[in-house]
Parts: structure tokens; C-alpha cells; sequence
């Protein structure tokens, strides 16, 4: 390419067979950086791959060591065009990985199991360390127990630390003693927004050699980063500590759907409509193992935070990725998130002559997909999904019609079966010395919480922009609804105070409770005790609407059986009606102080009155401001101890953290594997089984044979935490695989997290029947 200098030395490995493909750029500064010529290399060929298949290929050339990574292993991902819907399999070596605390922690434990086995084989245990650069941010735990109140993040952090406060100590001793891994303590927002504004490089730079930013993540929503150009999606936790080890991933060559986007946003569309629009549309298409690349001339219209959310939902979608290669908007981005003018010109400079960065308008640019489909965004409209599931969209003018057929219809994803007799049913309660009274439809949490759209600076001042009118309109919240902010990075708090919106989120109850995933993880804490009584006590169909990304059956709260994704904008407007039942075209959002109704269309902001605010308040200082300090942890976290030793103690009374049984008995020779013999089926399941059926993160029921075995080691119910939050302790989790209380096993007449034992057919909880130890009294239904 123009500009550069062939190059042939040993930047590379020596046995590379590729180590002649490298050249070098000249900074302003006069600094030589290398780097991969991918286009001399791959010639025409090269330019018709997608360019999420460029970024494989790059890390196949640079990491070919004939062992893992092989020539032939380069040929084929070049000769992606021939091999694009074959079965063949090309090793990925990521630059780095990327952990939450609840799939984090049992890494580190298994870091630490592995020093002890080490050292009990006669070796080195400091040699154990991640490999590759790994990333650990501490989201997962806080949970939305006080809301409605200015003290609100400081009494949940303080709950937060006397529940985890072993995890975090533990955590902290993995700061300490491991090489080559950053954890990001609690109470910094969530992972992968902390990951696109911050802990993304974008391209790399080591020791004068630079190569695109890649990851695997321990998330599914990992895929959020491949919003501003970077490839990564999730994984399990054993391949992303063997990617942490040093291990390639071996992968399927994937087929790319290349998803063009024509047209403009409506004024009064937001990032949310657009993706829950997609993630529709994907589904019906099918993409699930499939990369998608998106291109067209509509990405132009696109910001890095509008495509994030985009790429956030791609789990929801199907895909296994959902890229947006790197534009000219992505480099505006980086700037206005504070990266150094140094970062910004290898940066640009690197993507643009290895032909990773691209002109969305210019077609001549556009690569060679597996398939092609299209959306026109000025098709798109104010949008919601559910009752159940992230693909279920529907237009807001659909709403109250759509919650009526989910009442009527059969017990299913849109439906719960209600007899019509008992749909008006109103149940009264009293809080806080008022009544009230809430029915089939009432909308009990509001939670504008997630990266999702947290991360997006347009759809969170776009709330504030809508709560400052509604007050100004004199409409108001009920107060049993709980509502709550909690975003994703403390960048978000220094904008919407600078833009003055805050005290108008806090008047409609909208105060910050935290930074972390919270209530779209199900950290949603509990309901208003009269609320909850009047649910149960009715059997009421009542409504989570959150601006999460994942709303399945048992997730957002026990006691909301249906739950909707909505922007910000929307979770406020149905907190304000109180109900879903809604037809916000020709029903008044509520009434005014003088006694005038007051329609949605009346507080709702243009797209052109909220980047107006955007540009003046969303500034590369905030970002540095709040960025800086990142390490350095709350008070809570300063003060906390942890152990300085190379080996981790631990605690046999703990039940948060314990060495797991993996590496008892080990030798130095390899063992025969063993063959599974007379194994019976454990569960029979249908369509629609994700990860929180699987391993559920939330709250531990207090029947299940989780609560029972804590309660064995002397701990009360307030104590028990959540699934996730134990992850450490193999002994909680065993019993809480496939303990979802909405689990469809096909074996038994109802739902539930139970199963039948073959041998002797007893109805059993999963985990006794998949040890073969029905007996267990711990695990008994």
C-alpha cells in the first residue's frame, strides 16, 4: 500500500511462514510501526472478503506457528468465497478476553486451583497467569434493593459489599497475584460499556507492532463492541480460560449475511425501535451461527452508540456476531470518548492501509456475503418486545390490542390463558398510606437499566429530555412502581447533570441506584410487600418494561409475568400510564395540574432536540474525568483486605469460594479417558432453552436444593444471594443447573426445575438425578 515499506524481520515468530508480509508506517512522531500487509498478501481475493473475515485472517497470518495456527489454516480463510458454506474449520486466536464477575470468578477459581496443583506436582506456580490479556469487570452484583431515593447508590453498595464481600476480597487477591489480567472494581459501570468506552484499543500496539483489537467474552452480549469495528462475541467459561491459557479457538468458517441498511431514522425513532426492529426480522430470517456484517449507505445515519445497541442485541438475534467494520465515525467516536491524538492516528492510519476501514457510501467497497437482506430504516417505528421474548416486537400503536390477545391466547410465548370473566379483575392494596388498586396489565417495575441503552447518550437524554416535560406537564409516577437508573458508566451521571435532566428523572422516581447490569441481569430486588401480596393474591398478569436486552419468563422478577424491552423513553411514559393497556394515540398519558389531558406526542422529543444537547454535553472530558479514576475502586473497595500470598487460602467454611475438586488425584501422565457408560436422559426439552434456563443467574429459590444445602451451612434465606454470585462454590451450582422455575421439561405435566429419575422413576430436582444420587436429602423435591 502507498505510504508503506516492505519489511522482513523476526517481528513475527521466526518459523512463520508469513513473516515476509510485513510492513511499516511512520508516525508524526516519527515512530516505525509494523504490521501485517494483509493486502499485499491477500491481493484481489483480499478485497472481496467481508471485513469481519478480514480480522480472522489477520489473526491466522500473525499467530501461524504451524502448530495451532497452520498455512493451510491462512489458505482457507483467504479462500473464504469457495469455503464460505463448507464445514471447514480455521483455529482464532483473539487478542484478548473479557470476563463479567458471575462467569469471572469461577475463572480465577480455577486459576488458583490450578497454582495448587501446580505447586503439588513440584512446580512453578507463579507460571500460572492468563496468556492473553483479560479483562474482569465486577457488574453483576449490585441489585436494585433501595430505589426512589437520592442516597439510593451508596445504601445498594453498601448491601452490595456485606453480601459479596468474600467474592470481592477473593477478586481482589486475582488483581494481586495474577499476570496479564485487570479487573475493574464494583460500582463502574457495566462490562461492556466500561469495554466500548474504555477498555477497547481498537488496534493494538505492542512493542511497535499493531494488529486489530479482537476478544472473547464470557457474555454473551460480548458482541457490543462490534458496534465501533471490533470483532468478538461470546463464549463458554472453559473456552475462554483455554483462550486465556493460550489456546486458539477452532471455529466453523463462518457464512456472513452482509444486512444492508438504506434510508433515514424517523425524528421520533430512537436506537431501540431500530434494533428491536432487527432482531425481529434476523429471527424470521434465521441467522443463528451465522456472522452479520452490516453495510449500505444507512449505517452513515448510524452513531458508534446507535450501532453498539445494535450489535449489543445480536444473542437475541440469533447471530453469533453482528459487526459494523470501522468508518470515519468510528475514529469521531474514540475522540469523543478521550482517546490520546497519538491512538487516533495508528489507529486510523493502521485500519485504512490494511483495508479494515470503509466508506459505507461508497458501494465500489462492499465485500462478497454469504447472503444479503435489507432494511429501510424509515420503515421503522416506536417499538416494544414481549410478553417473553426479545424478538417478539411490536409497534407501540399495537400494544394494548397485542397485551389483550396475550390475555386471551393459550399459555405460551404471547399468551397466558386468562378466562375473560377474570380480565377486569382489580386487586386494592395500601402503600404508603394511599390506595390503590392494579390488575391484569399494571406496570409494578420501570428500569431504565443495560448497556443496551445505557450506553447510547441519545436515548438516555432523550428520557430526560421526556421526563422534563411530563413534570413541566405536572404528570407523575405512581409511587408503587418501582423505578430506577442504572447506568452503565459513571459518564452517564456527569451528562445528564451537566444537561440539567436529573432532577426531573428524580421527580418521576427515576433516581441513579447503581452502576451494573441490575434489573435487566435480574438483580431487581424485591417488590413493595403490599404490591407483591396483591399479585399473588390476585394471580395478576403484571408488567416489567425495562430498556434491557432479554426478557424471558422468570428473569426480570418472579412476580412479573410479563415483560417488555422499550427505550428509555417508552419505560418512562409506561410508568407515567401505570399500565401497558394503552393506546397512546388517542389516550392521554395522564392529566395535567390544571386538569388538561397530556398525550405522549406532547412530551416526547424530537431526534433533532436531542443531539442538540448530545453535542453540547456529550465532551471528551467526562470521559476522561470519569475514566482516570476507574482502578482506583470505591472507598469500600480501598479498605477492603485481601491476601498477598502466590497461593490463595482458602476457606473450607466458605460459600461463595471453593476449590473445586477438577485437579484432585492429578499426576504428571496423562490418564486413559474413561468411556460414559449407561447414562439415561436427564431432561427432555423444547424450542427456546437459553442460558438462563441452563445455569440461572438470579435469585435462589428458598424450596430449591441450593437454598437447602446453604441453609445446611448455617445461612438464612436474606443471605442466599443469587446463583450468579456463587458461581465460585461448585457445590451451589451443581444444584442450580437447569433450576429455572420456568423450565419445560417435556418429562412432566407442568413447569418447573424438576425431572423424572429413569431407573426408578421418581420425580426428582435435576442435579440428583444427574449425579445418580437421588438419596441426597439436600436434593430432594
Amino acid at each position: 500500500p502507498a505510504g508503506c515499506r516492505q519489511l522482513a524481520d523476526a517481528t513475527m515468530d521466526e518459523n512463520n511462514p508469513y513473516k515476509d508480509f510485513l510492513s511499516e508506517f511512520v508516525t508524526s512522531s516519527g515512530r516505525r510501526l509494523r504490521f501485517v500487509d494483509l493486502q499485499t498478501l491477500g491481493g484481489a481475493k483480499y478485497q472481496r472478503l467481508p471485513f469481519c473475515v478480514r480480522v480472522l485472517l489477520e489473526s491466522a497470518v500473525r499467530n501461524c506457528d504451524e502448530f495451532q495456527v497452520k498455512s493451510r489454516h491462512v489458505e482457507d480463510i483467504l479462500n473464504w468465497l469457495e469455503a464460505k458454506d463448507g464445514q471447514v474449520e480455521v483455529p482464532f486466536r483473539p487478542a484478548r478476553v473479557i470476563l463479567q464477575d458471575f462467569t469471572g470468578v469461577p475463572a480465577v477459581v480455577d486459576f488458583a486451583a490450578m497454582r495448587d496443583a501446580v505447586e503439588s506436582l513440584g512446580g512453578d506456580p507463579s507460571k500460572i497467569n492468563p496468556v492473553c490479556p483479560a479483562d474482569l469487570v465486577v457488574d453483576h452484583s449490585v441489585q436494585a434493593d433501595v430505589v426512589r431515593r437520592s442516597d439510593a447508590v451508596s445504601k445498594n453498595q453498601e448491601i452490595e459489599f456485606q453480601r459479596n464481600k468474600e467474592r470481592f476480597q477473593f477478586l481482589k487477591w486475582g488483581a494481586k497475584a495474577l499476570e496479564n489480567m485487570t479487573i475493574v472494581p464494583p460500582g463502574s459501570g457495566i462490562v461492556h460499556q466500561v469495554n466500548l468506552e474504555y477498555l477497547s484499543r481498537a488496534v493494538f500496539l505492542v512493542d511497535d507492532f499493531v494488529y486489530p483489537d479482537s476478544l472473547v467474552g464470557t457474555d454473551s452480549h460480548t458482541t457490543m463492541i462490534n458496534g465501533m469495528g471490533v470483532l468478538g462475541w461470546g463464549v463458554g467459561g472453559i473456552e475462554a480460560e483455554a483462550t486465556m491459557l493460550g489456546q486458539a479457538i477452532t471455529m466453523v468458517l463462518p457464512h456472513v449475511l452482509g444486512y444492508r441498511l438504506t434510508g433515514t431514522v424517523g425524528s421520533l425513532v430512537t436506537s431501540t425501535d431500530v434494533v428491536l426492529t432487527i432482531t425481529k426480522h434476523l429471527r424470521q430470517v434465521g441467522v443463528v451461527g451465522k456472522f452479520v456484517e452490516f453495510f449500505g449507505p444507512g449505517v452513515e445515519q448510524l452513531s458508534i452508540a446507535d450501532r453498539a445497541t445494535i450489535s449489543n442485541m445480536c444473542p437475541e438475534y440469533g447471530a453469533t456476531v453482528g459487526y459494523f467494520p470501522a468508518d470515519q465515525m468510528t475514529i469521531k467516536y474514540l475522540r469523543q470518548t478521550g482517546r490520546s491524538d497519538e491512538q487516533l492516528e495508528y489507529i486510523e492510519r493502521y485500519l485504512k492501509l490494511s483495508g479494515m476501514f470503509r466508506n459505507f457510501n461508497n458501494s465500489d467497497e462492499d465485500p462478497t456475503f454469504s447472503e444479503i437482506v435489507e432494511l429501510d430504516l424509515s420503515t421503522v417505528v416506536s417499538s416494544l418486545s414481549g410478553p417473553k421474548r426479545p424478538q417478539d416486537r411490536i409497534a407501540v400503536t399495537d400494544m394494548k390490542q397485542d397485551f389483550q390477545r396475550c390475555l386471551d391466547s393459550k399459555v405460551g410465548f404471547k399468551g397466558f390463558n386468562i378466562d375473560r370473566e377474570r380480565q377486569g379483575d382489580r386487586m386494592p392494596f395500601v402503600f404508603e398510606g394511599q390506595n390503590f388498586e392494579i390488575g391484569h396489565g399494571s406496570v409494578v417495575i420501570s428500569a431504565i437499566t443495560s448497556c443496551t441503552n445505557t450506553s447510547n447518550p441519545s436515548v438516555m437524554l432523550g428520557a430526560g429530555l421526556l421526563a422534563k416535560k411530563a413534570i413541566e406537564h405536572g404528570l407523575s409516577v405512581p409511587s408503587y412502581v418501582k423505578t430506577s437508573l442504572s447506568p452503565g458508566s459513571g459518564v452517564v451521571t456527569y451528562y445528564l447533570k451537566e444537561s440539567g435532566v436529573t432532577p426531573f428523572l428524580e421527580q418521576l422516581g427515576f433516581h441513579i441506584i447503581g452502576y451494573g447490569c441490575m434489573t435487566c441481569i435480574g438483580n431487581s430486588g424485591p417488590l413493595p410487600e403490599p404490591v407483591a401480596e396483591a399479585i399473588e393474591k390476585g394471580d395478576l398478569v403484571t408488567v416489567g418494561i425495562l430498556s434491557g436486552n432479554r426478557n424471558f419468563e422468570g428473569r426480570i422478577h418472579p412476580l412479573t409475568r410479563a415483560n417488555y424491552l422499550a427505550s428509555p423513553l417508552l419505560v418512562i411514559a409506561y410508568a407515567i400510564a401505570g399500565r401497558v393497556s394503552i393506546d397512546f394515540e388517542c389516550e392521554p398519558l395522564g392529566v395535567s395540574s390544571d386538569g388538561r389531558d397530556v398525550f405522549l406526542k406532547d412530551v416526547w422529543p424530537t431526534r433533532e432536540e436531542i443531539q442538540a444537547v448530545e453535542r453540547e454535553f456529550v465532551v471528551p472530558a467526562i470521559f476522561k474525568e470519569v475514566y482516570s479514576k476507574i482502578s482506583h475502586g470505591t472507598p469500600m473497595w480501598q479498605s477492603l483486605d485481601a491476601p498477598d500470598d502466590l497461593l490463595y487460602p482458602w476457606d473450607k467454611r466458605s460459600t461463595y469460594i471453593q476449590k473445586p475438586a477438577f485437579f484432585e488425584g492429578m499426576t504428571r501422565e496423562i490418564q486413559p479417558k474413561q468411556s460414559i457408560e449407561g447414562a439415561y436422559v436427564l431432561l427432555n426439552l423444547g424450542d427456546s432453552v437459553t442460558t438462563d434456563h441452563i445455569s440461572p443467574a438470579g435469585s435462589i429459590a428458598r424450596n430449591s436444593p441450593a437454598a437447602r444445602y446453604l441453609a445446611s451451612c448455617g445461612l438464612t434465606p436474606r443471605e442466599f444471594n443469587s446463583y450468579g454470585s456463587r458461581r465460585g462454590n461448585d457445590s451451589v451450582m451443581a444444584r442450580g443447573t437447569f433450576a429455572n422455575v420456568r423450565l419445560a421439561n417435556k418429562f412432566l405435566p407442568r413447569l418447573g426445575p424438576k425431572t423424572v429419575y429413569i431407573p426408578t422413576g421418581e420425580l426428582v430436582c435435576c442435579c440428583g438425578a444427574g449425579a445418580g444420587d437421588v438419596s441426597c436429602l439436600l436434593c430432594r423435591v
